[in-house]
């Protein structure tokens, strides 16, 4: 399908399937609650567990999350890329996070997301995969878990397959949630401390 399509689709609150430089996700209109919770049911998602903010540039998120000093220097070095930071919610303009106070942005590194995401605005969005399943990698791995309860997929070539890493920036001393492609040892090199890592890595899968 095309990137034309694609925004319309999502326009009309349809749900789906996106490439991003980690694995293909689900998308939709963060602020149409009825394709949020359409995404959760495709998935089997546990409604504990929140949908992610992609966003073409920072200057899309920053209303919508205080972005704390480590927080914005991990983003300027690491975005466009596989790094998912959670912050705490600036304002409720978008219908995620559903019942939490945090929200995970991330800004993609793939031509055909960011060109999507200039044209629709920040996304809602989650691997593309029944909750607890391998991640898709490839557009055909998505029409074939997922093909007949979405609107469409577009297909952007292979993904890499890993999914990000994701940082927690809310707490004193950021907390890595899931290690990814972006070691700790990388990210708090840059924050001059020790890694602190948990074993939350099931928030994004």
């Amino acid at each position: 399908m095309s990137i034309e399509a694609a925004v319309r689709a999502i326009k009309r609150g349809g749900v789906i399937a996106i490439p991003t430089d980690t694995v293909y996700g689900l998308a939709c209109d963060p602020a149409n609650t009825a394709a949020v919770s359409r995404v959760y049911a495709i998935k089997r998602r546990p409604d504990r567990l929140e949908l992610t903010l992609l966003a073409a540039s920072l200057a899309e998120i920053e209303d919508d999350v205080d972005l704390t000093p480590e927080a914005r220097i991990l983003a300027v070095e690491f975005w466009p890329g596989p790094l998912s930071i959670v912050s705490r919610m600036r304002s409720r303009r978008w219908a995620i996070p559903r019942d939490g106070t945090t929200l995970m942005v991330r800004i993609p590194d793939h031509p055909i997301a960011l060109k999507l995401l200039r044209r629709t605005g920040p996304l809602a969005t989650t691997s593309a995969n029944r909750h607890g399943d391998p991640a898709a990698r490839t557009a055909e791995e998505v029409a074939a878990a997922l093909g007949a309860e979405i609107d469409t997929v577009l297909d952007g070539g292979p993904s890499a397959g890993l999914a990000s890493t994701i940082i927690d920036c809310t707490t004193t001393t950021p907390r890595v949630l899931r290690d990814g492609p972006i070691s700790a040892t990388a990210l708090f090199s840059l924050l001059g401390g020790s890694p602190a890592t948990t074993t939350e890595g099931q928030r994004s899968q």
